[in-house]
């Protein structure tokens, strides 16, 4: 599964994991990113879409076919 929302583009940030003795080695934070199926009642359909834990929030208050508005205003095929 990519790490990115469909919804908000939340994408992994990079940074360094710092040892005890202060050493650096590279990591990643991955964004919180859950496969959800919502009802499509304009479509009658399901679409399965990939969110962060933010993005599902967004999706609860702005309702679903806002929210698939909005990503296919990003380009993205839903």
């Amino acid at each position: 599964m990519s790490a990115h929302c469909q919804l908000t583009g939340a994408q992994p940030g990079f940074g360094n994991r710092i040892s005890h003795s202060h050493r650096r080695t590279s990591r990643r934070f991955d964004p919180n990113i859950q496969r959800k199926r919502y009802w499509l009642p304009s479509e009658g359909r399901y679409v399965r879409l990939t969110l962060s834990a933010r993005g599902v929030k967004t999706v609860d208050t702005i309702g679903i076919e806002a929210a698939v508005a909005r990503i296919r205003a990003r380009g993205v095929k839903v």
